[in-house]
C-alpha cells in the first residue's frame, strides 16, 4: 500500500546496491530497483553519497541558505548531480534533486576533480586535499541521506567501486558508513562475465569488518550468459563460507537501452536488418578526448536505424565519416591541446572545409571558435596550471567566436527554439529542442573578425551559432539527441521511450531474484 498519502510513521527502508568491482552493474541494478520498488506503489528515491564521473545532469538545487547547513528545503535555483542518479529519479518516478547525489566529483586531470557540493561547485572543498574532504563532505551527505529517508518510502542507493578497498575504509563517505548510517539491507554485485565473480564475492566480503558483513543480504551475478545451472555447486560453498545467499543470477543484458555510467560506447554499426537495404549507414565520429563530459547524451544514437556511431581518437577513424561530433569537455583548453596533438584539428578542420557536417556541444563548440581566453585560469587551475595554456589560445576558427571563461558556471535547464537554419542542418529550423547547459565559458562575436565582416549566424540567442556556409553548427544544448522532436527532424526516428526501457529493467530483476526476495528486503526487522 502507498503511502504517499499518509503521514510517515517511520523511516524509509534503505536497499543498497554495492559491487565486487567497478564496473559490475550496481548502477544498471539501482535503476531497475527503482522502478520496481515503484511499481509496487510505494514512494521510492535513489541515494549516491559520492559520485566520480564527468556525466551530469541539471536538476532542482537547494535553497541558497540550506547548502551550507544541510537542511533539506529546495529552493529554485538548479544544480548537478550524476547522471545516474538522474536516470535512476526517473526510474523511480521521482523529481530529480540534488540530494539524490550530494558530492559530485569532475575529473579536470589526472590529479584533479572539481568538487560539487550539493549540485553546487565548491572551491573551499576542490583546495582542500582528498584526505581531509570526507570530513567536510559528510555532515551535509548524512543530512541529504536523512532527508530522503524521511520523505519517502524506499531508498535505493548505490555505492562505488567496492566497499572492500581496505586503504580508503578509514575515509569512507560512499559505501559502509552510508550503509550503517541508513540501515541499508545491502546486495553485493559481481560481473560473472569477467570470471573470478566467486573470488571477488568472497573476498570482498572476507576484507569487510564483521559488523559490517552482517549488513550484506545477499550476492547477485550479473551479466551471465549460458545456463546458469553450470554455477552449481559454487554458491552452495560460498554460503557455506559466508553465510550469505546468492539471491540472483542477471543475464547479460544487451542494449538495454540506458546511457553508460563510465566507459565510451562499443563502436558498431546499427544491428542487421535496420537502416535502408543496400544503404550504406551513416557514420557519426564523435570525438573521444581524455576529458569527455556528458557522453551518456549519445545514447540515442545508438537506437537510431542505419546510423554506425564512432568514437574517434584519431584521424584515421574520421575517415568516411559523415559528421563529425566534437563533445563536451570537463577541461576545455586541455582537451583542444591534446586534439592538436593527434593531428585531429587538421582533420577536423579538412572534413569542414569540403562541406561535411561538423557539430560542436558545449566544450566543443568553444573549441570550434577562434579564442578561447582564460584570464582567471578557469580551464588551465589557475597561473601555471597543469594545462600548461596561456590565458589565451587559438580555437580551431571554424566559426568566427570567442569564448571568455569565468568562475561562475551555468547550470539550468533550457527550453529553446532553433531560427532559421541553412544548409545541412536546416533541418532543425524552427525545432523547439529541450536540454540542459552546465559550462563556465561565456561565447560571442569574436570582435576582431566582426570588425571584418566575419559574423557566425545566431539560430539561438547566446546558444547557438552556424557558419556562413551552413555545415558547421556549434550549440551550448546538452541532450540534443534525446529530444524526440530533433531526433525526428535529423533522422526521422521514434526514441525508445525511457520509461519503456525501466519497465523491461524491472521486468527482469523480478525474474532473476528469488521469489519474494525482493518484498523482504524492504519489511520491517
Amino acid at each position: 500500500m502507498s503511502k504517499q498519502d499518509s503521514k510517515r510513521l517511520r523511516l524509509a527502508r534503505c536497499v543498497m546496491v554495492l559491487g565486487a568491482s567497478s564496473g559490475a552493474g550496481k548502477s544498471w541494478l539501482a535503476t531497475a530497483l527503482c522502478r520496481h520498488y515503484a511499481n509496487q506503489g510505494l514512494k521510492v528515491a535513489p541515494f549516491k553519497a559520492q559520485n566520480m564521473s564527468n556525466n551530469a545532469r541539471v536538476v532542482a538545487g537547494l535553497a541558497a541558505s540550506d547548502t551550507e547547513t544541510g537542511a533539506a528545503e529546495m529552493g529554485t535555483e538548479m544544480g548537478e548531480i550524476g547522471s545516474a542518479q538522474y536516470f535512476q529519479a526517473l526510474a523511480a518516478r521521482a523529481v530529480p534533486d540534488v540530494r539524490m547525489n550530494p558530492l559530485l566529483l569532475k575529473p579536470e586531470a589526472d590529479t584533479r576533480s572539481q568538487a560539487v557540493l550539493l549540485g553546487r561547485a565548491s572551491a573551499q572543498l576542490t583546495a582542500l586535499p582528498w584526505r581531509e574532504r570526507g570530513a567536510v563532505a559528510w555532515p551535509h551527505i548524512a543530512a541529504a541521506l536523512d532527508a530522503l529517508r524521511a520523505e519517502n518510502d524506499v531508498l535505493v542507493i548505490e555505492g562505488a567501486g567496492s566497499p572492500a578497498e581496505i586503504n580508503l575504509m578509514p575515509r569512507d563517505i560512499v559505501n559502509m558508513r552510508v550503509a550503517r548510517h541508513a540501515g541499508a539491507r545491502c546486495l553485493l554485485v559481481a560481473d560473472v562475465d569477467r570470471g573470478g565473480a566467486f573470488a571477488h564475492l568472497y573476498g570482498t566480503w572476507a576484507l569487510l569488518p564483521k559488523a559490517d558483513r552482517a549488513l550484506i543480504s545477499g550476492f547477485v551475478l550479473n551479466k551471465f550468459r549460458g545456463d546458469a545451472a553450470l554455477l552449481a555447486p559454487a554458491p552452495q560453498q560460498l554460503e557455506c563460507l559466508t553465510g550469505v545467499p546468492t539471491v540472483a543470477t542477471i543475464a547479460m543484458q544487451r542494449q538495454h537501452g540506458l546511457p553508460e555510467e563510465d566507459g565510451v560506447f562499443d563502436d558498431r554499426c546499427a544491428p542487421p536488418g535496420s537502416g535502408h537495404a543496400g544503404a550504406p549507414p551513416l557514420t557519426v565520429a564523435v570525438i573521444a578526448w581524455p576529458r569527455l563530459s556528458n557522453l551518456d547524451e549519445f545514447q540515442p544514437l545508438k537506437n537510431v536505424p542505419g546510423l554506425r556511431l564512432v568514437w574517434a581518437r584519431a584521424p584515421a577513424q574520421l575517415q568516411g565519416a559523415d559528421w563529425i561530433v566534437l563533445p563536451g569537455s570537463k577541461a576545455t583548453a586541455s582537451d583542444l591541446a591534446w586534439l592538436r596533438a593527434q593531428g585531429l584539428d587538421a582533420a577536423i578542420t579538412a572534413h569542414a572545409r569540403a562541406g561535411g557536417r561538423v557539430l560542436g556541444i558545449c566544450g566543443g563548440l568553444q573549441m570550434l571558435g577562434a579564442e578561447l581566453r582564460d584570464p582567471h585560469g578557469v580551464e588551465s587551475g589557475g597561473p601555471g596550471g597543469d594545462s600548461g595554456n596561456s590565458s589565451s589560445v587559438p580555437g580551431l576558427g571554424l566559426l568566427p567566436l570567442a569564448t571568455t571563461f569565468a568562475p561562475r558556471k551555468t547550470v539550468r535547464r533550457v527550453c529553446c527554439r532553433f531560427g532559421a537554419v541553412s544548409g545541412p542542418w536546416a533541418a532543425l529550423s524552427g525545432v523547439q529542442a529541450s536540454g540542459y547547459e552546465i559550462h563556465c565559458g561565456q561565447t560571442a562575436p569574436h570582435p576582431a573578425l566582426a570588425a571584418r565582416g566575419e559574423m557566425a549566424r545566431e539560430l539561438m540567442a547566446g546558444m547557438a551559432w552556424q557558419n556562413a556556409a551552413g555545415n558547421v553548427l556549434g550549440v551550448y544544448l546538452h541532450g540534443l539527441f534525446e529530444d524526440p522532436a530533433v531526433l525526428r527532424a535529423l533522422f526521422g526516428a521514434r526514441a525508445r521511450p525511457l520509461d519503456e526501457v525501466f519497465e523491461r529493467l524491472a521486468a527482469v530483476v523480478a525474474d532473476s531474484f528469488a521469489p519474494g526476495f525482493l518484498q523482504e528486503l524492504i519489511q520491517e526487522p
